[in-house]
């Protein structure tokens, strides 16, 4: 496998410190609101590197945070008259009810910053007695001139990032890039005993702190979006290099932004959408199918048109599935022929076509190219007067490269309102009675709902369709 490493601006092979074993690490949410479309494209993305990984065989230890403390969660609870753990407990909540319908998988670990005070205050002692920090009259900052190597990651030497860089005011700062580790307490806020005063950690060392505690002083992969480049991952980087004297990360991995109609999305355009808000119109099944068809590291344009398109791309795979299903529940017992077995090898090619695009760099839109094309080839080549086994090998193989994607949650079942179930089964009486007029109005009710009927000698087959 090859991954794009941000780190040095090339795809390198996959080779993780340990053989056989893959530490990785991605940033996780800020709790103080429900996650927006930005904020699922890394969670689905690099959920999908995981399985992708262990799909290969690779033991995978993954910490993913939740950042419990900042300064947008003391401003929300003050607004709201709760403390910070209050918001941040209701929003980890809200976090994991989209993460489950978008079939992100738990971490490993999902550490909070607020549990883990003792790991950072442990590395804030460590860069002070090397030199690499200082305290102020406001908290504890790192120098980002003793650290030779500051900008490796966004490719800048520091005087040119100052201006990107989030300025923390305090006139002990010995250089405007310096950033904040510790920040002393304030009237209102929720502080921890430190040897430098009261306060709370600053918003990068939560995370090399995490790394540390449950991955170790180096890992294999640190993920998340291109906006955290710099500072936050340059930062991380300085940090945990400067107090633990090893590489950070063998391989840093960032998504693209995403657009919003062509343009790019923020609060004050109104093109800011939650997960919430676009599940009530698009399953969360079609956002994760979305969010994959693009390769991770190109912007990536969110409008109504490419959601329905990506709909429109799932209920074909989903109807090759349930066309297998149906065909298996009606095949005649029979071996499976020579024939057969050559177009079963044909169909196992597209198995190595699919890998080959995840190997190159996780390339999702490939993968799922592949996928379509195993579908075509599906769709041509296995019928009800298929073998049981050739049938049942199609219908695997098509399910476990849909696993290695987090696509293919849902049985016929699921995707049938119960509405559609009880019209079906009504023109079933219907055409029992040989009442054709009632069984057509049926028929065509349904299609309104986006369901096609197809009688045929075995039995009528059901077709999700699309309006796309």
């Amino acid at each position: 496998m090859k991954i794009y490493n941000t780190l040095t601006r090339q795809k390198e092979d996959f080779k993780p410190i340990e053989e056989g074993k893959v530490r990785m690490y991605s940033c996780g949410p800020t709790v103080y609101n429900y996650f927006h479309i930005g904020n699922a494209r890394p969670f689905i993305i690099f959920d999908t590197l995981r399985r992708y990984l262990e799909y290969s065989g690779y033991d995978v230890k993954f910490v993913q945070n939740f950042t419990d403390i900042d300064d947008k969660m003391i401003n929300k609870a003050n607004e709201l008259g709760i403390t910070v753990k209050e918001l941040a407990d209701q929003y980890i909540a809200e976090y994991f009810t989209d993460a489950e319908g978008l079939n992100i998988g738990k971490a490993t670990v999902h550490p909070k910053a607020t549990e883990n005070i003792d790991a950072i205050l442990a590395i804030i002692e460590k860069l002070i007695n090397k030199g690499y920090a200082y305290e102020t009259s406001d908290g504890v900052y790192f120098d980002t001139r003793k650290f030779n190597e500051y900008g490796k990651l966004s490719k800048q030497p520091l005087e040119d990032l100052e201006a990107g860089a989030r300025i923390d005011v305090d006139e002990g700062k010995k250089h405007p890039a310096d950033f904040a580790l510790w920040k002393k307490k304030k009237e209102g806020e929720p502080f921890w005993e430190s040897a430098w005063g009261d306060g709370r950690p600053g918003w990068h060392i939560e995370c090399s702190a995490m790394v540390n505690k449950y991955l170790g002083e180096s890992i294999d992969i640190h993920s998340g979006g291109q906006d955290l480049i710099f500072p936050h991952h340059e930062n991380e980087i300085a940090q945990s290099e400067a107090a633990n004297g090893k590489p950070f990360a063998r391989y840093w991995m960032h998504n693209g932004y995403i657009n919003v109609d062509n343009e790019k999305m923020s609060k004050s355009k109104g093109n800011f959408f939650t997960v919430r808000d676009v599940s009530k119109k698009y399953d969360y099944e079609v956002i994760r199918f979305f969010m994959l068809s693009a390769h991770y590291r190109s912007a990536i344009n969110f409008s109504d048109e490419l959601l329905a398109q990506s709909k429109a791309g799932l209920d074909r795979l989903y109807n090759c599935l349930y066309n297998l299903d149906f065909i298996a529940s009606k095949a005649k017992k029979a071996d499976i022929s020579a024939d057969e077995q050559k177009v079963l090898e044909e169909i196992f090619k597209h198995k190595e076509q699919f890998k080959a695009a995840m190997d190159d760099d996780l390339n999702t839109a490939d993968a799922i190219a592949a996928l379509f094309d195993l579908a075509r080839s599906i769709n041509s080549n296995v019928s009800a007067d298929s073998s049981p086994e050739l049938i049942a090998k199609s219908a695997e193989l098509l399910r476990e490269l849909g696993a290695v994607l987090g696509i293919f949650t849902k049985t016929q079942e699921d995707t049938l309102s119960d509405d559609a179930k009880a019209l079906i089964e009504k023109r079933k009486q219907a055409r029992a009675d040989k009442d054709w007029a009632l069984a057509d109005s049926i028929r065509d009710e349904l299609k309104e709902m986006g369901i096609e009927l197809e009688d045929t000698r075995q039995g009528v087959k059901v077709h999700i369709i699309s309006k796309a």
